[in-house]
C-alpha cells in the first residue's frame, strides 16, 4: 500500500510542479537550460530540503523521481512500466515546444520527437538504446532542440538508483 501511495504521490508531483535553483554539495542533478529562452524565477530551496532521487514501484509505473520530499516539487522524471522497456522522461522546469530533439549522453546520440505540456518537456527513450546505456554509466545526458540544451546530470551516489529503474523497465 506504501508503494502504491507514494506512486500516486509521484503521479500528483507532476501535476504540480513548481522548482528551486540547486545549490550547494546535496544537489543530485544539475539542469542547465541554455538561452534563448530565460528561467523563471523559482521559490528558494527551505531549510531542511534536500533534492533526492527517489524510486517509486509497486503495481502500476516505475518512477524515478528528482524531487524534494514531502512537496509536489520535482525536476526530473523518468517513468515505465515494468518490462516495456521504454521510459518517457520529463523534465518539469523546461518549456519547450512539440517537434523533434537530438538526445546525447558519451559518443551515442539519436533524435527524439518531444512533447511541450504545462511547462514541461517530455520525450520517450528506449532503456535498451546505446544512449540510455550511457547515461547508465556516466549519468549525463542532453536534450538538445535548436539552440536550447538541457542537460542532466545525477550524482554517483544516485546511480545505482538509475541503474535499478533501468533494470526493472527491461524486465
Amino acid at each position: 500500500m506504501t508503494a502504491v501511495l507514494g506512486l500516486a504521490q509521484a503521479l500528483m508531483f507532476a501535476v504540480a510542479v513548481q522548482g528551486a535553483p540547486q545549490t550547494g554539495p546535496q544537489a543530485a542533478v544539475r539542469l542547465h537550460v541554455s538561452p534563448p529562452q530565460a528561467a523563471p524565477a523559482r521559490p528558494a530551496t527551505r531549510p531542511g530540503e534536500a533534492w533526492t532521487w527517489t524510486l517509486y514501484s509497486g503495481d502500476g509505473p516505475l518512477v524515478l523521481a528528482n524531487e524534494i520530499p514531502d512537496t509536489p516539487r520535482l525536476r526530473t522524471t523518468l517513468e515505465c512500466m515494468p518490462g516495456s522497456s521504454i521510459a518517457r522522461l520529463t523534465l518539469h522546469e523546461t518549456p519547450g515546444a512539440d517537434g523533434f530533439a537530438t538526445v546525447r549522453s558519451g559518443a551515442a546520440s539519436a533524435e527524439v520527437e518531444t512533447r511541450s505540456r504545462r511547462g514541461r518537456l517530455e520525450t520517450a527513450l528506449r532503456a535498451d538504446h546505446p544512449v540510455f546505456a550511457a547515461f547508465l554509466a556516466s549519468g549525463r545526458l542532453s536534450l538538445s532542440r535548436g539552440d536550447q540544451t538541457v542537460s542532466i546530470e545525477i550524482d554517483r551516489a544516485n546511480l545505482p538508483k538509475l541503474r535499478r529503474f533501468a533494470e526493472l523497465c527491461t524486465g
